[in-house]
C-alpha cells in the first residue's frame, strides 16, 4: 500500500483488551508467531499476564496444532473433524486469551505489514527454525528497524546461533538432553518422559527472559533478543543432579523406582496399586517401622543408620514391600500420614488435575470452547501462582483462525478498511487479488 497511505508512527504500546486491564502485564502487547508447543506456551503464560497477545497464523490452516485431534464440536471428543465447530484441544488450550490475525508471511507486502504491528508492541515470539524468521523478513534486525525498543524472543532447538538442520521435537530434545536415561533401572531401555518436558520447560524460561529484558529496557531503555534453547533447557536442568561425581564414586546411576542414597525414598508397590514414601531421617524410619509393626528392624544392623540403609537398600526395599504390598494404597497413606512420614498415593493425570487443591486455585482448569461453552469433564492448565493485588488468569476462549484480523489491523496498525480490503484480497490476509491489481508497495 502507498507510503504515504500508512499510519504516523505511535508510541508506547496502547492498554490490549479491557477484559486484561487488571493482569500484571497489562499495557504491554505481544505479537506471537509461534507455532506447536513450545512457543504457543510461552505466549499462553504471557496472555494470561494480561498481555495483549496478537497470534499471527497461516491464512491457509493457521498453527500447525489446529488439525491436530482430538478434536472437540457440538457432538462431544472426536478423533477427526466432523464439524465446522470441532476445533483441536490443543488450540483450545494453548492459545486462550489470545487474539488471531490470518497473515501469510511468505507474500509480498506481509513484511511490511508485520513491521505496522511491531511499532505499536512491546514484544515479539517466534519459534522457527534458526534463521527462518529472518528468511521471511520478520527477524530481530527487522522488527529493532521498526521499534528499537522492541523485546524479541526466540524459541528454538539449539539456540538462533546455531543451524543444526535437525528439527527440534521434544522427543529429540528428551534424547539429546540425557534426561531419557535418569529414569529406569539398570540395562532397561530408556523412557520418555509422557509430559513433553522440552516444549513445556523452554517457555517458561523463555518468560523469564522476557521479563529480565523488560526491566532491562526500563532501566536503560533498550530493546533485546532473548535467545532460549530447548536442549539448553532440558540439559541444565539434568545437570541439577551430580551424574559424573556419582559415576566416580561408582554409584549407580539409574535407580528404577527408588533413590537408594536417600534409603528409604521411592516408589513402593501395594496391593491395588503404588505408593510414594520419602522417610530418610532417622526419625522418620523409626515411625515407618513402628507403623509396619516391625521394631525389630529398628535394632538390625543393616538399618540401624542412614549409612547402613544406604547400603542395604535392596533388603530395606523389599521389607517395605513385605509390608505394603498386602495392603491398599488408602490403608498405608493413611496409617503412614497419621505418624507424619511423608507419603502419597501414585494417581493417574486424570486424577491428578481433578484435585480440589488444584481446581479451587484455578491451577487446572475446565476445557472452554469459544462457542459451546465449558467441558467441565475435560481440564486444561492453569496458572500455577497468584498475586495478591493483580488479576492472573485468561481474558477469554482460544481464538478462531483470523478472527481478529481486521480488528487488529485497524485498531493496532491503523489500517483503514479499504486497506485491510486489499490485504485480504492480495492473499497477505487470506483472499487472492491479481498481482496487478495490488498498491505499489504491497507487491
Amino acid at each position: 500500500m502507498p507510503a504515504d497511505a500508512l499510519p504516523a508512527e505511535t508510541g508506547p504500546a496502547e492498554t490490549g483488551p479491557a477484559d486484561d486491564a487488571e493482569g500484571p502485564l497489562a499495557g504491554l502487547r505481544v505479537i506471537d508467531m509461534t507455532r506447536a508447543l513450545a512457543g504457543p506456551f510461552c505466549t499462553l503464560i504471557l496472555a494470561a499476564l494480561g498481555a495483549d497477545v496478537i497470534k499471527i497464523e497461516d491464512p491457509g490452516g493457521g498453527d500447525i496444532a489446529r488439525n491436530n485431534a482430538p478434536f472437540l464440536g457440538p457432538d462431544g471428543l472426536s478423533l477427526a473433524r466432523t464439524d465446522p465447530d470441532a476445533m483441536s484441544l490443543a488450540v483450545l488450550n494453548r492459545c486462550r486469551g489470545k487474539r488471531s490475525i490470518a497473515l501469510d508471511l511468505k507474500r509480498p507486502g506481509a513484511t511490511r505489514v508485520f513491521a505496522d504491528l511491531v511499532r505499536h508492541a512491546d514484544i515479539v515470539v517466534e519459534n522457527f527454525s534458526s534463521g527462518t524468521a529472518d528468511r521471511l523478513g520478520v527477524g530481530y534486525a527487522v522488527a529493532r528497524a521498526a521499534n528499537p525498543a522492541v523485546i524479541y524472543c526466540s524459541i528454538s532447538g539449539f539456540g538462533a546461533d546455531t543451524s543444526s538442520g535437525m528439527r527440534a521435537m521434544d522427543t529429540i530434545i528428551q534424547a539429546l538432553s540425557g534426561v531419557m536415561l535418569t529414569s529406569g533401572a539398570p540395562g532397561e531401555p530408556p523412557v520418555r518422559v509422557g509430559v513433553p518436558m522440552a516444549d513445556v520447560l523452554t517457555p517458561v524460561w523463555a518468560v523469564a527472559g522476557i521479563l529480565a529484558a523488560l526491566h532491562r529496557r526500563t532501566v536503560r531503555n533498550v530493546g533485546e533478543h532473548v535467545d532460549v534453547s530447548m536442549l539448553g533447557t532440558l540439559t541444565s536442568l539434568v545437570a541439577t543432579e551430580d551424574w559424573a561425581a556419582m559415576d566416580l564414586l561408582g554409584q549407580e546411576l539409574r535407580t528404577g523406582n527408588t533413590l537408594p542414597r536417600l534409603a528409604p525414598f521411592g516408589i513402593y508397590r501395594c496391593a491395588d496399586g503404588w505408593v510414594s514414601i520419602v522417610a530418610p531421617q532417622d526419625k522418620l524410619v523409626t515411625d515407618l517401622f513402628t507403623v509396619m509393626g516391625r521394631q525389630d528392624l529398628l535394632t538390625d544392623p543393616r538399618f540401624a543408620g542412614r549409612d547402613a540403609r544406604v547400603r542395604h537398600e535392596g533388603a530395606l526395599t523389599r521389607q517395605i514391600e513385605l509390608w505394603t504390598s498386602e495392603r491398599p494404597v488408602a490403608e498405608v497413606v493413611a496409617r503412614l500420614s497419621a505418624t507424619g512420614v511423608p507419603t502419597a498415593p501414585v494417581r493417574t493425570p486424570q486424577q491428578a488435575v481433578a484435585d480440589v487443591r488444584v481446581t479451587t486455585r484455578e491451577e487446572t482448569l475446565p476445557v472452554l470452547h469459544p462457542t459451546l461453552g465449558d467441558f467441565t469433564e475435560l481440564r486444561t492448565s492453569g496458572i500455577p501462582f497468584r498475586l495478591a493485588g493483580a488479576r492472573v488468569g485468561f481474558a477469554g476462549p482460544a481464538p478462531r483462525l483470523g478472527e481478529h484480523t481486521e480488528q487488529v489491523l485497524t485498531e493496532v496498525a491503523g489500517y483503514t478498511a479499504g486497506q485491510v480490503a486489499a490485504l485480504r484480497q492480495a492473499g497477505i490476509t487470506g483472499e487472492e487479488l491479481p498481482v496487478e491489481l495490488l498498491p505499489a508497495s504491497a507487491r
